[in-house]
Formats: structure tokens, C-alpha cells, sequence
């Protein structure tokens, strides 16, 4: 049967206002051009709904905070038998290593095989010590963002604090000097301009989480909103 004008465009106008929903996630609502272009679905290498584009997008809350190498510091504490705050020299000099992990965000476009340099969470986890009874990790960033995170999920498969992209210095644009990229999540939880991580006993959700994103947030299994 088909549908009446009327009809027909009450369905267009939902799907409108869902797409405008959708673009705000992936750490904001500031789309670079590059997010425009045209992309390709490849159902093998990334999860349902999903679009690959051959540029990193840029978003974000539209606020990137530059902090002079010498002045950043990265705080890691909350419930852990030694917290620290790192200098950027303390934090060059832990160990290091290069991951290539797909990229996939909420707003419905992957990047496949982008080259990530930075320290692992496990790294992290061993200096700080959390405490028994830890539940999740909570990544504070300098533009007033945070996200949350299972601390599980985190001590059990490998995420960065990433400072390099693509074997250069992590750019302002995307989060840098150091962001997380947790590849196994939707990326609004690879918080940009870290600045502190809590390791705590109660779950708190972050910026989107308030406002409708899914707690978890896999991509695989589409949990997109809460």
C-alpha cells in the first residue's frame, strides 16, 4: 500500500532528527569536511551500520585546549595504591609500542587500519595498582568531556594513551598530546586532551552517556544509545 504524503514525510522528518542525534557523538558535534566524503561498506571488516572512509574524521566538543609539552601533565589516581601524575617526559619514558586497530564511531563511518603509538592501559594498571573492588575507569579530558569505561575490559584487552598517529605526533585536531583509542568500543569512549583517569568502585557515566549513549558501547553489537 502506499504511504500518504503526509505520512511520508513524518517518517523523513524521525530519520531527520535521528541523523542530527547521531552526528553528535564520536567526542562532539563539529564534523570536519573530511567526514563528508564518500565511503564504502565492507560488512566483513566492520560492524552493522557502519561505513568505511578513507580520512580520519575530525569531531569533537569544538573546544581544543593546546597545553605546551612542558606544562602538560597527565593526573592517574581515585581508587589505586599509587597514584601519580605524569609529566610529559615521565610519560615518554614508559614503555611504548605501535598498534593498527580499525576506528569505528557512532555516528555511522569506520576507519579501517589506523596506526596507533602510545602506552598500553595494562602499562598503566601496573604502575598505579588499582585496589580490589575497582569497577570502571573514568577519562577526564581538558575540554570538559569524560566518558567511562569497565575497568575489566580494560585490564583484559588492549587499549593505548596514544601520542602518535600514523607514526607522527598526535595532532590537537585529534586529542593530541595523548587521547585514549579503545578500538573495541564506539569512539566517543578514546577520550581526547586527556588530563586525568580515575580508577573507581562506582560507575559513572560521562558526557554522552548522560545524554542517551549506550554505558558499554560496542559496536558489534550496535549500542548505540541507552
Amino acid at each position: 500500500m502506499l504511504l500518504s504524503r503526509r505520512r511520508m514525510l513524518a517518517r523523513t522528518s524521525l530519520w531527520g532528527s535521528l541523523a542530527l542525534v547521531l552526528l553528535g557523538a564520536c567526542r562532539g558535534a563539529r564534523p570536519s569536511p573530511q567526514a563528508k566524503e564518500e565511503a564504502t561498506v565492507v560488512p566483513e571488516r566492520v560492524p552493522p551500520g557502519q561505513r568505511v572512509v578513507q580520512r580520519l574524521p575530525v569531531l569533537d566538543l569544538g573546544v581544543r585546549p593546546a597545553v605546551p609539552l612542558e606544562k602538560w601533565q597527565l593526573e592517574v589516581g581515585g581508587r589505586v595504591r599509587n597514584p601519580v601524575v605524569l609529566s610529559w617526559q615521565e610519560f615518554r619514558e614508559l614503555p611504548h609500542v605501535r598498534r593498527t586497530w580499525d576506528f569505528h564511531c557512532v555516528t555511522g563511518w569506520s576507519k579501517l587500519d589506523v596506526l596507533w603509538g602510545g602506552v598500553l592501559m595494562r602499562e598503566i594498571i601496573g604502575l598505579v595498582g588499582p585496589k580490589e573492588g575497582t569497577v570502571a575507569v573514568i577519562f577526564e579530558c581538558r575540554d570538559g568531556y569524560s566518558t567511562n569505561v569497565l575497568y575489566e575490559e580494560l585490564r583484559e584487552r588492549e587499549a593505548l594513551l596514544a601520542d602518535e598517529l600514523e607514526g607522527e605526533p598526535l595532532p590537537l585536531e585529534h586529542g593530541g598530546p595523548v587521547r585514549a583509542v579503545i578500538p573495541y568500543l564506539y569512539a566517543w569512549k578514546s577520550a581526547k586532551f586527556l588530563q586525568r583517569i580515575r580508577f573507581e568502585p562506582v560507575d559513572e557515566p560521562g558526557y554522552w552517556e548522560v545524554r542517551g549513549y549506550h554505558n558499554h558501547a560496542d559496536p558489534w553489537k550496535e549500542e548505540r544509545f541507552g
